[in-house]
């Protein structure tokens, strides 16, 4: 009975008894065609294998043929493939046992935990004949190649996203079928592998550490489509016989060490689609018959020179080229493809004027990238007709004339950047018409006239910079309506008049300094809460410095230099750096040493006895001022709201649930005493870009995070209250320690409440960019781990990713430096994209974390929150924030990581330097950040496989 039995009988009278008895008992083993020892195996690997992801029952289906990931012959006698991936398969001992099926062609165990192959896995698989593929993809394979002995059949072998290494000699000379090998994502060292099967199609070995040069032998593999050796180490010229593939389609030797010039010969493959060579020191001129057959073009940051061939840009199935950051010289050649998706030709030394000739018909065109040459002209009107552009690059020229009106057609644009030019004129109100624009840059210009009234308009706007220009008249006084601005920029004009409110979304900077503005400094400049720099200098301003300035909880840089203030400055916290020179009447306030100026003044002047109590009482009333807004947390409280001993009414409770099963929870949670504690508004402990966060203690003694949600802000307008509390019975169900989820919420006519457990440490970013107290690795490393966990979670919901809208070192809360808790979880649930302004800090979170694709998308991705989270490992790496004084986190470890042997560089002095344990696990986490915050959202990697990297960093 061991095997797929098969009754029959001669009988007449006991056919139907039969029949019958087979069709309730054993039915599907009547049907079962597997030979007895293939069904044992399937029933071994089914006790080996727990995991809810196998419908593998074999009471309720015996016939392994009807098993998810199994798949048998047409005849259903034997299995033929199995894949396993995605299962956290740990144990090697599984492996063996399915070798014991002699008919397997695909076997996938990608994505899993396997850090080993065993000797007898190898032995007794190298056996079957008609093994095509093995997929060990995203494991954590150690060690050296294991010598595939056998496997005289396999085609296809994929060890890639590893933490393989050692040289490769003779492991793979008997995969005399092998047509696809790929060891991308370990690090294998020595010479690139040439002695592989003729019939070799694709060699992937990109992300390693080979080195030497690009050995003659490749040339040998005359069936090869795909050749990638990008990120390594690899040093020489690029052999003239690889130019003899007569098959070769994609060639990808990026980020190498490879120099001398492009050989001609490389023209002459009749097949190559994609050539990508950037990040080398490749010299010399372009081949000019180049991209006679290419589809795609990588020439970028290499050492190029020559002018750009006339017929370069111009052939038919061009669509891509980048030949940025080299030495090109003369004019950008007129004629270019009509299928031409991206152009970068930045940081070059072109000349001449932007050609207009064939703009006009480039309808395909999203990406023009001119920046940083020496073009000459005026800024082309037939850029107008180039509809599809998103992002259009033309800074750091010599353009001079006017903006053209036309600009005003391209309602695809969300990148204009024209700084650093000569342009003048006015600024068209065309260009406020651009619904979708992100990003305008047009400072360090001769722009003239006023800044145009209808530039609220541009409701998507999140950088505008203006700054060095001649502009004149006032700021917009409906400025303050764009809503998504992170950072205004209108320094260095001749601005007048009152300064509007400003958008209380603003971030990065605000700029009025170098204008002719006067009176007294605008209170309202207090709102804005997330602001990291303002910039007042070099104007008349006059009075005293806000005292509510202190309650500024973003503020890190305040420039007051050169105005007419007087009065006491007020104390601000540590972190912020305040520049008061140039005020003559301004006294120190703040317990620091005063300037020399002061202390001149003081001692030539005899203070009456009269004066100095009045100081003293103004004194004590100020420490008072302060002594409040301290205890505050330095979050906004509206003054309005707060007056002594006025009794606030509570908020009007439309609906109020408990989300939780924890019998501890839900006796402790009493709404009467939240909604009391949240209308207090000292009780305010955090506020991040979407929620107001308050500290509320229960009458059991137990402390929750209240979050607040304002209803009035349109994207949380669902229209349905049951809608909302439906989605947070979902989320708090969901039962992970790394995740902060919901445990009872309360809505109100103006707000929804949400209830979480309080994390005793705050949030990651106060934790770890306190000066005071540096985190060490080991915490560090635990709470990496953790929010991958969570993110992980997050990610592979049975129904379905929840993903995350604003994930920062900000929206990570700490319960203990080994507790790290994901919040903001419900934001994808709670908001209506539909209804929000489609701004990028509106629905993409904060800036220094948004994932780079999502200015043109517009999408929330589960790859933007890998990027995100890189983002937050690289905080974590360096201990630098995400984003300071303007300029992004990404962008610096980008710039100095272009050569891994200066990594150390990068990372925190004080955390590397502890032992040489810490530095290897540092830098093992700093190549997984690097892969999380890859610019194409397809290279970088599944969450489970991140977590998977940092479990093996260590």
């Amino acid at each position: 009975m061991g095997g797929c039995a098969h009754g029959s009988s001669s009988h007449p009278l006991l056919v139907p008894l039969l029949l019958f008895f087979f069709s309730f008992s054993f039915y599907p083993l009547a049907f079962c065609k597997l030979s007895s020892p293939q069904l044992e195996v399937m029933r071994n690997l089914r006790q080996k294998i727990q995991s809810s992801e196998l419908s593998w029952n074999i009471t309720q289906e015996p016939d392994p043929c009807k098993w998810n990931r199994v798949t048998c012959s047409q005849d259903n006698t034997s299995v033929i493939e199995l894949s396993l991936s995605g299962l956290s398969l740990a144990s090697p001992d599984t492996l063996p046992v399915i070798c014991k099926i002699g008919s397997l062609q695909v076997l996938d165990l990608s994505d899993n935990q396997l850090a080993s192959l065993p000797v007898e896995f190898i032995t007794s698989c190298g056996k079957i004949d008609g093994l095509k593929l093995l997929n060990f993809s995203w494991n954590a394979l150690v060690g050296p190649l294991p010598s595939f002995t056998g496997f005289v059949g396999l085609e296809v072998l994929d060890l890639s996203y590893n933490r393989m290494s050692g040289s490769n000699g003779s492991e793979l000379d008997g995969l005399v079928k092998l047509r696809s090998l790929n060891l991308s994502f370990n690090m294998f060292n020595g010479p690139v592998p040439v002695k592989l099967s003729s019939a070799l199609e694709e060699l992937q070995l990109s992300v390693n550490e080979f080195e030497g040069e690009i050995p003659e032998g490749v040339a040998n593999y005359q069936n090869l489509k795909t050749l990638d050796l990008s990120h390594n180490h690899l040093s020489g010229f690029i052999p003239d016989r690889l130019g003899g593939l007569p098959k070769l389609e994609v060639l990808v030797l990026s980020s190498n060490y490879l120099s001398g010039k492009i050989p001609d010969s490389l023209a002459n493959i009749p097949t190559l689609s994609r050539f990508s060579a950037n990040q080398n020191n490749f010299s010399g001129p372009i081949p000019s018959a180049l991209t006679k057959r290419l589809k795609s073009l990588d020439l970028s940051y290499n050492k190029l020179s020559g002018t750009i061939p006339r017929d370069l840009l111009s052939q038919q199935n061009l669509y891509y080229v980048d030949l940025s950051y080299n030495r090109l010289e003369g004019p950008i050649p007129n004629n270019i493809s009509r299928l031409m998706f991206r152009l970068r030709l930045g940081s070059n030394l072109l000349n001449g004027t932007i050609p207009s000739d064939s703009l006009g018909s480039l309808e395909k065109l999203t990406y023009l990238e001119l920046d940083n040459n020496s073009l000459t002209g005026s800024v082309s009107p037939e850029l107008g007709k180039c509809r599809s552009l998103a992002l259009l690059n033309l800074a750091r020229n010599k353009l001079t004339g006017p903006l053209p009106p036309e600009l005003g057609n391209l309602s695809s644009i969300q990148v204009m950047k024209l700084q650093l030019n000569k342009i003048s004129g006015n600024i068209p109100d065309q260009i406020t018409q651009l619904a979708s624009l992100a990003q305008l840059n047009i400072s360090y210009n001769l722009l003239s006239g006023t800044i145009p009234s209808s530039l609220p308009n541009l409701q998507n706007l999140t950088t505008l910079n203006l700054q060095n220009n001649y502009l004149n008249g006032s700021i917009p006084a409906a400025i303050g309506s764009l809503q998504g601005l992170l950072e205004l920029q209108l320094g260095k004009n001749h601005l007048s008049g009152d300064i509007p409110t400003m958008p209380l979304s603003l971030q990065i900077v605000l700029n009025l300094s170098s204008n002719l503005f006067v009176g007294g400094i605008p209170a309202t400049f207090s709102q804005l809460k997330n602001l990291e720099i303002l910039d007042l200098s070099d104007n008349q301003f006059s009075g005293s410095i806000p005292m509510s300035f202190t309650g500024m909880e973003a503020l890190t840089q305040l420039i007051l230099s050169n105005n007419l203030l007087s009065g006491s400055i007020p104390k601000f916290r540590a972190m912020v750096k305040v520049e008061t020179d140039g005020n003559k009447d301004l006294t120190n306030g703040t317990g620091t040493s005063p300037s020399p100026a002061v202390i001149r003044k003081r001692n030539s002047v005899a203070v009456p006895v009269l004066t100095a109590l009045a100081s003293a009482v103004f004194a004590v009333f100020v420490v008072a001022v302060v002594v409040i807004s301290v205890s505050k947390r330095f979050y906004r409280i509206n003054d309005e709201h707060l007056q002594l001993g006025e009794n606030l009414p509570l908020p009007q409770v439309i609906d109020s649930s408990l989300l939780t099963s924890n019998g501890i929870h839900r006796s402790s949670i009493d709404f009467t005493k939240a909604m009391e504690e949240v209308s207090d508004p000292t009780k305010i402990v955090l506020k991040t870009r979407f929620s107001t966060y308050y500290k509320a203690t229960m009458p059991s003694g137990t402390s929750y995070f209240i979050k607040k949600l304002n209803w009035s802000d349109k994207i949380f307008q669902m229209g349905s209250h049951d809608k909302f509390g439906q989605e947070l019975e979902v989320l708090g169900k969901l039962n992970n320690s790394n995740v902060m989820t919901p445990l009872a919420y309360v809505l109100t006519i103006n707000s929804g409440y949400l209830f979480y457990e309080y994390a005793q440490k705050g949030t990651l970013f106060d934790v770890l960019h306190d000066s005071l107290n540096k985190l060490d690795w080991a915490s560090r490393y635990s709470i990496a781990v953790g929010v991958a966990q969570g993110l992980a979670f997050l990610h592979d919901c049975s129904s379905g990713p929840i993903l995350l809208l604003d994930l920062s070192s900000k929206s990570i809360l700490l319960k203990s430096l080994k507790e790290p808790q994901v919040g903001d979880i419900e934001l994808c649930k709670v908001i209506d994209p539909s209804k929000s302004t489609g701004s990028l800090s509106t629905v993409a979170g904060s800036i220094g974390y948004i994932p780079p694709e999502y200015a043109y998308t517009m999408r929330i991705t589960m790859a933007g929150n890998v990027y995100s989270f890189g983002v937050v490992l690289l905080e974590l790496l360096t201990g630098k924030p995400s984003c300071s004084q303007g300029y992004e986190l990404t962008k610096w470890v980008s710039t100095n990581t272009s050569k891994q042997d200066k990594w150390d560089h990068i990372l925190d002095f004080s955390v590397i330097r502890t032992s040489l344990t810490v530095r290897s696990q540092m830098l093992a986490v700093l190549r997984v950040a690097l892969t999380c915050v890859s610019i194409s959202p397809d290279s970088r990697p599944k969450m489970k496989s991140v977590l998977r990297m940092l479990l093996n960093a260590r």
